[in-house]
C-alpha cells in the first residue's frame, strides 16, 4: 500500500511539474493510471485532495488557477520549486562529511552517504572531498539498541508507541505507551524523551532498559509537543550533575570508573576499597544500584536507604 501510493504521489508530481498551463481534475484524473481505477467521482476527489496535500506538505508548491470560464487547474511551475545553487566551500564540506561518518555505525549510514551524493551531482566542488579525513579522531555514535530505528521513525512521524521498559530497580519490565518527542545521545546512551500517557506527564527513558519489540499505534498525540525538549538536563540531574550536596560512599578497587569521573574527593582505605565524596542530587541511588555489590552507601541516611529499598525491590523479582 505504502509504495503504491508513494508512486501515485510521483505521477501527480510528474504531471504538475510537466505542465505549461493547468490541468483540471478531469484531465488528471486520466493522466494518472491509479486515479483511473477509483470507483467513483467522490473516491477520487478525496483521494487527490489527500494527495495534493501531501505533496504541498513534502515541499511542493502547487498553484490554484481558476480560468475564465471558471473551472480550477493545477499546476506546479518549475521555478516555484527549484532550490537555488548550492554552494559549499572546503569547511562546510568537511562538515557533511563529518556528520556523515558519524552516522556509519548505523542504518542512516546510507542515507548520509546518498545525500552527500546528491550534493556532489547539485555542484559541489570536484576538488573538495567531504570524506577526506581532517582530524585524528573519528566522531561515532554507537546505535546498538534494537528500538533506535523505530523511536526516531516514530519521533519524525508524531506516532505514538508501546514498549516493555525495565526501571533500574525492577527485576520485570512493565508496559509503557509513549508519545516521542526527541532522541538524544548522552555520555554514550541513548535516551528517549516524551509524553508517558499512563502516568500524564514527561518522562525520559533509557534505550537499553527497552525490551522487545517498539510497536507503534495508530492514534494521534494527546499532549503538545515542547518547543525545547531537554533531555540532556534532565538526564543530568537524575545523575547528580546539578547536585548541590554531597554523598559519601565505598567503592570497589578498580570498579566504578563513571563515579570515579565524578568523585571531587578519593582515598584509599585498603583491603580492596576506596571511599569516595561524589555529587548527590536526584536519582543518585537509581544509578548507584546499577553498580551492585561494588558500591556502599556511607552517608546521608536518606540516599542509604533508598538505595538499600531499590536493592530489596530487585531482590524481590
Amino acid at each position: 500500500m505504502a509504495i503504491a501510493k508513494a508512486e501515485r504521489l510521483m505521477n501527480l508530481a510528474l504531471c504538475l511539474l510537466g505542465t505549461r498551463r493547468p490541468l483540471s481534475k478531469r484531465e488528471l484524473r486520466e493522466s494518472v493510471e491509479a486515479y483511473l481505477e477509483a470507483g467513483s467521482d467522490d473516491s477520487f476527489n478525496r483521494m487527490f485532495e489527500r494527495d495534493k496535500d501531501d505533496l504541498r506538505e513534502l515541499g511542493l508548491v502547487i498553484e490554484t488557477v481558476e480560468s475564465l470560464d471558471g473551472e480550477i487547474g493545477y499546476l506546479a511551475r518549475r521555478d516555484s520549486n527549484r532550490l537555488p545553487p548550492i554552494t559549499l566551500d572546503a569547511e562546510e564540506a568537511a562538515a557533511l562529511g563529518l556528520a556523515a561518518k558519524v552516522w556509519q555505525q548505523a542504518r542512516l549510514a546510507g542515507a548520509a552517504s546518498g545525500a552527500l551524493q546528491k550534493l556532489r551531482a547539485a555542484g559541489l566542488p570536484e576538488d573538495v572531498d567531504p570524506y577526506e579525513p581532517h582530524s585524528a579522531l573519528e566522531p561515532r555514535i554507537p546505535v546498538h539498541e534494537a528500538a533506535f530505528e523505530p523511536l526516531m521513525l516514530a519521533c519524525r512521524d508524531r506516532r505514538p508507541v508501546a514498549f516493555d521498559y525495565r526501571k533500574a530497580n525492577a527485576a520485570q519490565p512493565e508496559p509503557r505507551h509513549v508519545e516521542p518527542w526527541a532522541l538524544e545521545c548522552w555520555r554514550g546512551h541513548w535516551y528517549l524523551a516524551g509524553f508517558d500517557r499512563d502516568r500524564g506527564a514527561e518522562r525520559v527513558f533509557r534505550l537499553s532498559r527497552i525490551t522487545g519489540k517498539v510497536r507503534s499505534r495508530g492514534s494521534r498525540f494527546t499532549a503538545p509537543v515542547p518547543d525545547v525538549v531537554t533531555v540532556r538536563e534532565t538526564v543530568a540531574s537524575w545523575a547528580g550533575e546539578s547536585a548541590d550536596r554531597s554523598a559519601l560512599i565505598r567503592l570497589r578497587t578498580g570498579a566504578g570508573y563513571p563515579l570515579r569521573a565524578k568523585a571531587t574527593g578519593v582515598r584509599e582505605l585498603g583491603d580492596g576499597w576506596d571511599e569516595l565524596e561524589i555529587p548527590y542530587g536526584h536519582g543518585l541511588d537509581a544509578w548507584l544500584v546499577e553498580f551492585g555489590p561494588d558500591v556502599v552507601v556511607l552517608e546521608p541516611a536518606e540516599l542509604r536507604a533508598d538505595v538499600v529499598d531499590r536493592l530489596r525491590a530487585v531482590a524481590k523479582g
